[in-house]
């Protein structure tokens, strides 16, 4: 199997700037980070669904693509690990959103991004627990297993690019709302591009980046291991024995 090394290198790396460009955006232009039903408690919530719907989910469905010398099972349990992680911390960054929202009389799911975000997490959520159910444990029949194989496949995807559009509405919006020049604010309005507004589109330009970099590796047949591509579907506790 071809495996460009260097570009997958590139991927991660991409990840991880996402992820440090989030939190300098919350830290230094938004004041930093607190638990308190403030503004700092809604810095998380960016934070938390960027490192979990984009960054860690990414990861975690190119775990296939790895021409990795471990196991199927550890492919497997890494695979759903990481995903798991990643539902964590997308409930705790819409309980971030949620609280700040009660807590400052702000209405819920009134924007196109809070429509997209929740579908999105409620996906993302079934999806793991369907996986979780057919393909790690032992009691689902294998013909059941390998018809929902596809669409497994086909949903974790779709999720993945629901979450990265999720994240560009998030930001324009974040940056439309406090970067408007009313009401007495002292910062530049969003049209006179700002250095906050400078450095966040940059960062929405580097998940662009990242999620065009993931798609290619999952849409590249040349970058296909055969070892997972030929798996007959076997659950996880089978495989561990």
């Amino acid at each position: 199997m071809r495996f460009p090394v260097v570009f997958y290198v590139l991927t991660v790396s991409l990840g991880f700037l996402c992820v440090l460009f989030v939190c300098l955006w919350s830290g230094i232009w938004r004041g930093g980070f607190a638990w308190d039903g403030s503004f700092l408690q809604f810095n998380w919530h960016p934070v938390l669904m960027v490192t979990s719907l984009v960054v860690l989910y990414g990861n975690a469905i190119l775990i296939y693509r790895l021409p990795l010398s471990w196991s199927k099972w550890w492919s497997k349990l890494t695979h759903a690990g990481l995903l798991f992680v990643a539902l964590v911390l997308s409930v705790l960054g819409l309980r971030a959103a949620f609280d700040f929202h009660t807590a400052n009389n702000i209405p819920h799911l009134y924007s196109l991004h809070s429509w997209t975000g929740i579908s999105t997490v409620a996906l993302f959520t079934l999806q793991w627990f369907v996986g979780l159910c057919a393909f790690l444990l032992p009691w689902t029949p294998l013909a059941f297993r390998a018809c929902l194989k596809p669409l497994h496949i086909w949903m974790g995807i779709a999720i993945f690019v629901l979450s990265l559009v999720t994240s560009l509405s998030g930001i324009n919006e974040k940056l439309l709302l406090t970067l408007n020049g009313r009401n007495g604010s002292n910062t530049e309005p969003y049209t006179a591009l700002p250095a906050e507004a400078l450095f966040a589109n940059s960062l929405g330009i580097v998940l662009v980046i990242f999620g065009l970099l993931v798609l290619k590796f999952l849409f590249s047949k040349t970058w296909k291991n055969p070892e997972f591509e030929n798996d007959t579907d076997t659950p996880l506790l089978n495989d561990a024995r």
